[in-house]
């Protein structure tokens, strides 16, 4: 199938041009008087209403469009990694530790002040300054920007 043969169920019907005389009555079917009896009248349209209804971009509801990082504590981490195993999106996705939003893993952001006795790695990750002393104390590095 292509766009050329493309043939519309019920066809297009022009619109009825009301009061240009003819066999409709006195009013041609548009009552008496009124902004609606006039030619060329104008309403204005019910999306703008709507439109100036909606709170503006200020004030406590307005949310950034800018992704906050999902944030992963060294108390979980220190549970479910052990010592030279590295610290990923992927990794912590697998686990079960964040959600994917779609197919995509978020920013991650490490924080806690727990003592760490396993060294790890940790790539693409940023981290609090806490938990890096915490990580680095315990032997392991860190790798920011790499994903």
């Amino acid at each position: 199938m292509q766009i050329h043969t493309l043939k519309t169920e019920h066809k297009n019907r022009a619109h009825v041009r009301i009061g240009r005389g003819g066999k409709r009555g006195t009013y041609s079917g548009k009552g008496q008087k009124g902004q609606n009896a006039r030619s060329g009248r104008k309403f204005r349209p019910i999306i703008k209403e709507l439109i100036l209804k909606q709170p503006k971009r200020r004030g406590e509801n307005f949310k950034s469009l800018q992704t906050k990082p999902a944030l992963v504590t060294l108390a979980i981490i220190a549970k479910n990694y052990k010592t030279g195993e590295k610290i990923t999106r992927k990794s912590l996705a697998k686990k079960g530790l964040l959600q994917t939003v779609g197919k995509k893993n978020p920013q991650i952001k490490i924080l806690g002040t727990a003592n760490l006795t396993a060294k790890l790695i940790v790539e693409g990750c940023t981290c609090s300054k806490t938990a890096k002393a915490a990580i680095e104390k315990a032997g392991g590095s860190i790798a920011e920007g790499v994903k």
